[in-house]
């Protein structure tokens, strides 16, 4: 069976220096493994995907990015120069790997045009966007433009986790929290749902979202969202799809990227159904073959696995 990873990261080394604030987060020796698998970007990844049968990987740009560039002139440059460097990587291994763009969105209007560029000249197949862009998130108004070019496009952003502006208060103190094991799922749950109420998917509505780590928690949550929502004060805002569970089960789809568990994948399928979730490793943070493994013998039907592993991939994304 056809196998698809979809949150698959690299690095440069011109942009290595954007990514030492992670460096804090994993223990040494595997913050010194993961970057020189980052750095290698086909050598022994193609080797690994070979042994562990993954066909196909959708790379990606590694958190925080360009995100992390202060000058909205430099983080232009730095993303064309990225996208163009994985677009040749894709040309050389067509059959092996595709792309999402990174988007310099310090400027929303370049971030716009590179991402039509990445898509329409590149053969891109949508963008990476890590959490916020110096303080901004995508529900920005001035980032609609963005969102107005995806959903023209007809390709998804992947919301991806990255350290956040600063350390919430009841972290405080307990900097285990701080990363992939707790804090970045809670705040990318959360910039989605920015997103709902920020009125995105009103304005566009066949906008996709992607988000990684079995939806970071909100198939969980769905009944509670709307339970609550009837009662909460709703501030002025009104959802033009009635409840957020709507927004969750339309514009968004989640991938499998480092959760390699059936409880949460079962919970997935039952609340947004087996079009809405697709395959990935987390590569390097997380083994190829467990992942691999884990798609190969969850207790799921054979029609869904290949909806997971390849087949929703190839519709969302035009594969």
């Amino acid at each position: 069976m056809r196998t698809i990873g979809l949150e698959e990261h690299f690095v440069t080394p011109e942009l290595v220096g954007h990514g030492a604030s992670s460096a804090s987060i994993l223990q040494p020796e595997k913050w010194r493994e993961a970057s020189r698998r980052l750095l290698d970007i086909t050598g022994e990844r193609l080797a690994e995907m070979d042994a562990v049968g993954l066909d196909m990987q959708v790379l990606s740009l590694n958190s925080p990015g360009i995100q992390a560039e202060k000058d909205s002139a430099t983080a232009i440059a730095q993303a064309t120069a990225v996208n163009d460097l994985l677009a040749g990587v894709v040309a050389d291994h067509p059959d092996r790997f595709a792309g999402f763009a990174a988007l310099p969105l310090q400027d929303p209007q370049a971030a716009a045009k590179e991402l039509e560029r990445a898509v329409s000249e590149l053969g891109m197949h949508g963008a990476l966007v890590n959490a916020h862009t110096q303080g901004r998130y995508l529900d920005d108004p001035q980032l609609r433009v963005v969102w107005e070019r995806a959903e023209g496009l007809g390709v998804p952003l992947y919301l991806h986790p990255a350290n956040g502006v600063g350390t919430p208060h009841v972290i405080e103190g307990h900097p285990e929290l701080v990363g992939p094991m707790w804090s970045w799922g809670s705040e990318t749950a959360t910039h989605f749902l920015r997103l709902v109420f920020g009125g995105v998917f009103d304005d566009f509505p066949e906008a996709k979202v992607l988000l990684g780590h079995m939806g970071e928690g909100l198939p969980y949550v769905l009944w509670r969202l709307d339970s609550r929502w009837d009662y909460h004060n709703h501030h002025g805002i009104e959802l033009a799809r009635g409840n957020p569970s709507e927004y969750v089960r339309h514009n968004l789809y989640i991938t499998t990227s480092g959760v390699c568990s059936a409880p949460p994948l079962l919970c997935a399928l039952l609340a947004l159904g087996s079009d809405h979730i697709l395959f990935g490793t987390d590569y390097p943070f997380e083994e190829m073959a467990a992942a691999t493994a884990f798609l190969e013998t969850a207790p799921i039907s054979e029609a869904d696995r290949a909806k997971i592993a390849h087949l929703n991939a190839e519709r969302l994304l035009g594969l």
